[in-house]
């Protein structure tokens, strides 16, 4: 299913493109060069000092079923309904300190955020699709996968080939073939302070 977004002015291919579907092929596993190129993109994501405080857990069904079972245990109820026919699940953590000094290190999580994106972007390159998600018990991630309490997990995401909309079904359905929304640009972007909408041209 195409939903390519309706960019107010055009933007690269990838980013149009890009959303989060629900329903994903059961059949399909992500072959290993695909997958290497979203690991891949991901690890030049731009970081602060070159930190690059994210790290990635790779849960393959094809090449680990019982990792990837762990990962889809620590999944929502409600994730667990649709993520049962996606083929790689990630977990995506974030270093909470600096490497130079151990300090708290701010800027961990957006690093974190930029490497997902860049992952998010040549998964669409790839002919893949990729689903962020926030519900997952964080506490069950850092036991089952024994991960230092400097990292903070910050999303699980779902990785495979789209399947189609008909395997879903209530409102998972109607989201799959809604119409794809944003706010106006200048609900978000402000011009000097906030709260002062941002103008082209202005």
């Amino acid at each position: 299913m195409n939903k390519r977004a309706e960019t107010s002015v055009p933007v690269l291919a990838e980013i149009a493109e890009r959303w989060s579907p629900r329903a994903f092929d059961a059949s399909r596993m992500v072959e290993k060069d695909k997958l290497l190129a979203v690991l891949e993109a991901a690890r030049w994501a731009p970081s602060s000092s070159n930190e690059q405080p994210w790290r990635y857990i790779v849960c393959d069904r094809a090449n680990d079923a019982e990792g990837w079972q762990r990962a889809f245990d620590q999944l929502t109820e409600g994730n667990r309904l649709w993520c049962k026919d996606v083929p790689v699940l990630l977990v995506a953590l974030a270093d909470t300190l600096s490497g130079k000094g151990g300090e708290p290190h701010r800027w961990g999580a957006h690093d974190t955020g930029a490497a997902s994106e860049n992952l998010y972007l040549e998964a669409v390159r790839q002919g893949l699709a990729a689903h962020p998600m926030g519900g997952f018990d964080a506490e069950g991630v850092r036991k089952t996968f024994a991960v230092p309490e400097r990292f903070l997990p910050i999303a699980m995401i779902a990785l495979g080939y789209q399947g189609r909309a008909e395997q879903l079904d209530g409102w998972r359905r109607e989201a799959e073939v809604g119409a794809r929304q944003r706010r106006p640009l200048h609900e978000t972007f402000f011009a000097g302070q906030f709260g002062m909408p941002w103008k082209a041209g202005a």
